[in-house]
């Protein structure tokens, strides 16, 4: 039996890591569960772990004592997270989605 397997790799970006590290511990050791999640199931991970935000734009959506967000996109076989904020009102604030969008351009460029 042959297996065809596609491995993404995921690259967090420096402020992403700066934001998951000043994280309390709790948040942190899930965060990277649903980062690993992230990297298992790639485009197939949905909702309560997974959103879509917009094109080609989605957030991780890690709940608990700290609920947190990170936006991460698909580009060039890989899955770069972006963005990651404390979610601290019921939407997700626009002024949040508009830095991914300047990050995922910047990127792009």
């Amino acid at each position: 039996m042959i297996y065809n397997w596609v491995v993404i790799r995921v690259i967090i970006h420096p402020n992403v890591e700066s934001f998951i590290k000043d994280l309390e511990t709790s948040t942190i050791t899930k965060g990277l569960r649903y980062i690993d999640l992230l990297e298992k199931f790639t485009f197939n991970l949905r909702e309560p772990y997974s959103k879509k935000i917009g094109d080609n734009m989605f957030e991780l959506r890690i709940q608990g004592k700290q609920e947190i967000r990170i936006f991460y996109t698909f580009m060039s076989g890989e899955i770069s997270l972006i963005h990651g904020f404390v979610k601290k009102t019921q939407k997700t604030p626009s002024s949040e989605i508009l830095i991914a969008k300047m990050i995922i351009k910047k990127l792009t460029v």
